[in-house]
């Protein structure tokens, strides 16, 4: 026998809550730290702070004209940008003409995976999360049992992210996934991923055995980060079945998978590496060949740019700092620690840029007449090679912990740097470390653009 009270919800009043102010603050607070650089969750935080504030009408308002802001912003043009892009990138060609519409794939029922170091059990994760059964091969017993322990902890770890849990998995079934000394148990996979260190001869040595104990259609994959494709596929009888796939660390994680063709690799190889990047959800970009390819050439003039600021007087926080509040995910020297100082380190060794094979008399700060800093090749020499080994460009609360602090210790190092080499520390500010690791990365972008490596703006991109 009561009134009804108003039905529309625009009518009902805001339940007001004792601490509202505090509470929006703190829940800004997370929002900032969670999309650090990107307008539209700010915005949307503001909108929602309106609803709490005002009346229904004037909170509608309100939120038209942050959509307003939004819709005309750069980011938002850049993120329609980035959508269209990855989508263009399915549709690849290389110079000697084959191209996705007219290559066809090869099925991938199953699938090996050679070394069980960092990225070797990224591949392997991503490999059983795809459904796709896997042999995971190393050379020694003790190499397998630690690379075994390390892949089932990652397993369980995406068990638990996924509906079923391990169950779904089915990772303890041997059927799905074999841990191997055996190179003969690789005779009837249909691709084989070689993620053994950077080092040409081994991986020479590797693709010859490939070469002699594969099935003759098995597609032969190196997850190089740099070296030369068709230097690796000259060991093998099938050139022609050798593709670069090189995942980004942490391989289980990241989205992007460069796939590199050489000389002689075949159209359908090309498009089975395609079609795999798709099975384990991963944005595949055909590329062509050369030292780093796309991913890492750029980003060698970037962290050198880093580097060279930390030469002139800035520190690895300021720096990660500029560009993580520009909007990049994570910083050049928290990015370094996190893959490892020692993989950059030993491919400059096996190019002959430091240690045993540097000629003598070689000025500390050039090569080749060009300016190089040698500061990531001392802090290898010390023993820090980022968080694996608990100390990097920061220090992290243990090895293989990922809290970085800043660090006293290099913080005098590169007082005493500077002084062994004359030079004198200077204030430098935000807009120069953007300007200078930016336009490094830009350039690169546009050499790679013209000498055809990338063939289009968004595969760089």
């Amino acid at each position: 026998g009561q009134p009804l009270g108003p039905r529309r919800l625009s009518l009902k009043p805001v339940p007001k809550l004792p601490d509202m102010e505090a509470f929006l603050r703190e829940a800004l607070v997370r929002v900032r730290k969670q999309a650090r650089g990107c307008l539209a969750p700010e915005l949307c935080f503001q909108a929602v702070r309106a609803a709490t504030q005002s009346p229904f009408a004037e909170g509608v308002r309100r939120e038209r004209e942050l959509f307003g802001v939004l819709l005309g912003s750069g980011q938002a043009q850049a993120l329609q940008y980035a959508f269209f892009a990855e989508r263009a990138v399915h549709r690849w060609a290389t110079p000697g003409g084959a191209s996705w519409s007219s290559a066809a794939p090869q099925p991938v029922r199953r699938a090996a995976v050679i070394g069980l170091g960092t990225m070797g059990r990224g591949i392997v994760t991503s490999l059983v999360k795809a459904n796709i059964p896997v042999v995971a091969l190393e050379q020694d017993l003790e190499n397998l049992d630690k690379g075994r322990k390390a892949v089932m902890l990652l397993l369980e770890r995406e068990a638990t992210k996924t509906e079923g849990g391990a169950q779904s998995l089915d990772f303890h079934n041997p059927a799905r996934l074999q841990f191997t000394v055996d190179f003969d148990l690789l005779s009837d996979v249909d691709l084989v991923i070689e993620a053994v260190f950077e080092n040409m001869a081994l991986k020479k040595e590797i693709f010859r055995k490939l070469s002699k104990t594969c099935k003759p259609g098995a597609l032969l994959c190196t997850n190089t980060s740099a070296l030369n494709i068709d230097e690796i596929a000259a060991a093998t009888s099938r050139p022609q079945q050798v593709v670069g796939t090189h995942f980004f660390s942490p391989a289980h994680v990241m989205r992007l998978l460069e796939i590199i063709y050489g000389r002689h690799t075949s159209g359908t190889a090309i498009a089975t590496a395609v079609q795999l990047a798709k099975a384990l959800r991963k944005v595949g970009v055909v590329v062509g060949n050369c030292f780093g390819f796309v991913g890492n050439r750029m980003m060698f003039p970037y962290v050198q740019q880093a580097v060279f600021l930390l030469e002139e007087g800035s520190r690895p926080e300021a720096v990660d700092r500029a560009l993580e509040d520009f909007g990049f995910k994570i910083g050049p020297f928290r990015m370094s620690d996190l893959a490892g100082l020692d993989v950059g380190w030993r491919s400059r060794q096996e190019q002959g840029l430091t240690g045993p094979a540097l000629p003598a008399g070689t000025p500390a700060r050039q090569r080749h007449g060009q300016r190089y800093s040698p500061l990531p090749d001392l802090l290898c020499e010390q023993g820090r090679f980022g968080q694996k080994s608990g100390t990097g460009w920061y220090r992290y609360e243990r090895a293989g912990g990922r809290t970085a602090s800043p660090d006293p210790w290099l913080h005098s190092f590169l007082a005493r740097y500077r002084d062994t080499h004359g030079i004198q520390a200077r204030a430098i500010d935000q807009e120069e470390i953007l300007e200078r690791c930016l336009f490094a990365l830009i350039n690169e972008g546009f050499a790679i653009l013209a000498e055809g490596i990338a063939s289009g703006p968004e595969h760089l991109d």
